[in-house]
């Protein structure tokens, strides 16, 4: 699990991660209605956390199998890191990558301002 937690944090991984939603964000729009071609693009990403995750637990664990990895997660789920575990399951679930991608759109065309917590409230109604 050491491994994995290490992973999660490095930059390569920040980085493969960054590079797929600068390449497909644009698809993304804000409704309630899904697209075809977000399947696709969530397919890839899953495709791309799995691989990722699993060339480098092969590197660092002599003899690593991917299916005997799954099975202890869910056979010893409550040893296993919360966050981690969030983390993984969200990879794999649609309406949180769609959300990751819309944050990064809005990041990327200047729309979402982190202000390190801060709320802005307008002081009156919009015009």
């Amino acid at each position: 699990m050491g491994h994995l937690q290490t992973i999660l944090l490095e930059e390569g991984f920040s980085q493969a991660q960054q590079e797929f939603l600068e390449e497909h964000c644009h698809h993304f729009e804000e409704s309630e209605e899904n697209k075809f071609v977000y399947t696709d693009i969530f397919q890839q990403y899953t495709e791309l956390v799995e691989g990722y995750l699993e060339r480098e637990l092969q590197a660092r664990i002599p003899d690593f199998d991917m299916h005997a990895f799954i099975h202890s997660l869910q056979t010893h789920r409550e040893e296993v890191v919360e966050e981690v575990l969030d983390l993984l399951l969200s990879f794999s679930d649609f309406l949180s990558f769609k959300q990751l991608m819309l944050h990064h759109k809005a990041r990327k065309e200047g729309r979402d301002l982190d202000l390190g917590g801060l709320v802005v409230t307008p002081l009156s109604p919009r015009r």
